[in-house]
């Protein structure tokens, strides 16, 4: 399959591992789907957010009580609570960076929790090869084929899955959807619905047409009735969607990424896991403090999140949200007025049954021997305790040594966030 062709033509990405032979195998999936009058009841959901670029967790999830905090960081530094542009107090020493706010209602509720001091225990300061590690879930270990959420796909299989099990609300498959589980790729619930019905009328120009040349054998004249399938989405009716309970989500791609995965959710069509992402976080220079580059995206940030659980109300007690990047950033401001790369980093997790209203992990500090290298935040929690926790207790993962190769993963570390 071509999947390029796919991207371009519709805006759709269909992938299971790039293997031909999987994918008949999926489109025979969609053809049953299409058949489906009644759903497939409730799931268990879990939503991951990638911040690509490392954002600052430092400035994101604010350590006021750490007066070392304010040493490090003259021109940037988020002030305490109660001071002009201050931080949103969360428990006395931790708070949220103003943008944020909107998040501080899921706090009191006890939905929110935050893992601080988390990342990977690989020391790799490039973009590329920390996001591959976290996503692929074998930090230092370059030879995995699949990503961490295609396992706990794999592992949690079953013959009447939805093929819209998987979803990511990105151009093409992200690294952790890598896998032998059947996984889709869009950036537009429209495209997929609308596009590929009219794409699937044409077999000499659509891209029907250049799958069956590829799939003569293996797939034949059942061609045409498993494309016909895709038409299965429009139950989601994306063109008419309105957010419920007052919610009003942003006008960026992580705010339409979001409103997308709740209406799958809504539509009862399987989905068990979602992937969204939002990019920008590599700030350098001028990254500005409670005002600026930072607070600006992570205005839309929490705005998208906190639309997200309003919108969802009750559904969020089957859901859970998960936000990752791929490190921290220097404790101390550069010369630039930003930040460099760094190593551990804070995360959020929303939902129901999280066990919210706390920040979870060990707390070092900012003093220079309690820094790793001298100059990041350390390290206590592996991100990996983190994804094992939500597999394991919300989507069902038994086997964690399949789940995370490579790794000791044990119930013991988990820092138990969720019930």
């Amino acid at each position: 399959m071509n999947r390029r062709f796919f991207l371009r033509t519709s805006g759709i990405g269909l992938a299971s591992f790039g293997l031909m032979a999987a994918a008949p195998d999926f489109l025979h999936q969609f053809a049953k789907a299409a058949d489906t009058k009644t759903g497939y009841g409730k799931k268990k959901v879990l939503v991951t957010i990638f911040q690509r670029g490392a954002v600052d967790g430092l400035n994101m999830v604010v350590p006021h009580g750490d007066s070392e905090y304010y040493s490090l960081r003259p021109t940037i530094a988020i002030p305490a609570p109660n001071k002009t542009d201050g931080a949103v107090n969360l428990d006395g020493f931790f708070g949220l960076h103003p943008s944020l706010k909107p998040l501080e209602k899921f706090w009191a509720s006890k939905q929110l929790a935050v893992i601080h001091s988390a990342g990977s225990p690989d020391n790799t300061r490039s973009h590329f090869d920390a996001q591959d590690y976290m996503e692929s879930g074998t930090p230092g270990y370059k030879g995995t084929r699949d990503g961490w959420l295609n396992r706990a796909m794999q592992a949690t299989a079953g013959k009447d899955d939805s093929p819209f099990r998987a979803v990511a609300m990105t151009q093409q498959l992200p690294r952790s959807l890598y896998g032998r589980a059947p996984s889709v790729a869009m950036t537009n619930l429209a495209d997929f619905a609308i596009k590929a019905g009219i794409y699937t009328q044409d077999m000499k120009g659509g891209f029907e047409g250049v799958y069956a040349q590829n799939t003569k054998d293996s797939l034949g004249e059942t061609g045409k009735e498993t494309f016909e399938a895709v038409n299965f989405l429009k139950q989601a009716n994306p063109a008419k969607y309105k957010p419920e309970n007052g919610a009003v989500y942003p006008p960026s791609p992580l705010g339409r990424s979001l409103m997308q995965i709740a209406q799958l959710i809504k539509a009862g069509l399987g989905l068990e896991v979602a992937f969204a992402e939002a990019g920008g976080w590599d700030t350098h220079v001028n990254e500005g403090g409670a005002r600026g580059q930072l607070a600006n995206l992570l205005r839309d940030f929490g705005a998208a999140i906190a639309a997200f659980g309003t919108d969802l109300g009750k559904r969020m007690d089957d859901v859970v949200l998960l936000t990752m990047s791929e490190f921290g950033r220097t404790a101390r401001e550069n010369g630039s007025r930003g930040t460099d790369h760094g190593h551990a980093n804070a995360m959020f997790v929303l939902g129901n049954s999280v066990k919210g209203g706390k920040v979870y992990g060990d707390w070092k500090g900012l003093k220079s021997d309690q820094l790793n290298e001298g100059r990041d935040l350390a390290l206590t929690t592996d991100f990996r305790d983190v994804f094992a926790e939500a597999a394991s207790r919300h989507l069902g993962t038994k086997d964690l040594a399949k789940l995370f190769p490579k790794f000791a993963a044990s119930r013991t570390n988990f820092r138990g966030y969720l019930g």
